[in-house]
């Protein structure tokens, strides 16, 4: 089965992004392989604001790669080479998990992460941590009252020259 993994840059006090969705602070290490990392993916799953913060990605997505927006308002027929999910995720990523191909990069999206994660859908978690701070932004994962806890297992990590750290983690599930 394919994976779902959230890959995503971090600033070290918990945000993925600053509090008008900016991404400037992010560093492009020459060291990490962006090539490399792309080619494990062949589908990429984002949250409307995500995909709008990107710039609607000319609503045309990467070549090769499929394009799915969780989203309630957007309408698929003004992103004909995107495919729209407006109603239960969950039950579409699973059909999509089920499919031959490669892993599927949830990127970005706090709130889309926090809901798939609750879904037991979410595989891996892998976060470089930039060394910023940025005092405010869109966290991490979004706090929700009596929540639940996550158990995750670290697979790899890496320190890169420029200060970032890259953490690669597995999502242990409790039995529900």
């Amino acid at each position: 089965m394919r994976r779902v993994r959230y890959a995503v840059a971090m600033s070290l006090d918990g945000y993925i992004a600053g509090p008008n969705g900016e991404a400037d602070w992010i560093i492009m290490d020459p060291e990490i392989d962006f090539q490399v990392l792309f080619e494990q993916f062949d589908t990429f799953l984002m949250g409307r604001r995500t995909f709008e913060g990107m710039g609607g990605a000319g609503g045309s997505g990467q070549p090769g790669v499929q394009t799915i927006v969780f989203s309630r308002t957007l309408r698929q027929q003004d992103y004909p080479n995107l495919t729209i999910v407006s109603e239960n995720p969950e039950l579409a990523l699973a059909e999509l998990r089920a499919k031959p191909g490669k892993d599927i990069w949830l990127f970005g999206g706090g709130s889309l992460f926090r809901s798939l994660l609750e879904a037991r859908v979410v595989d891996a978690v892998e976060v470089a941590v930039i060394p910023v701070l940025l005092g405010e932004g869109i966290s991490l994962l979004p706090p929700k009252p009596s929540s639940e806890r996550f158990k995750l297992k670290l697979a790899s990590s890496r320190t890169y020259k420029t200060g970032i750290v890259s953490l690669e983690y597995a999502v242990e599930y409790e039995p529900t």
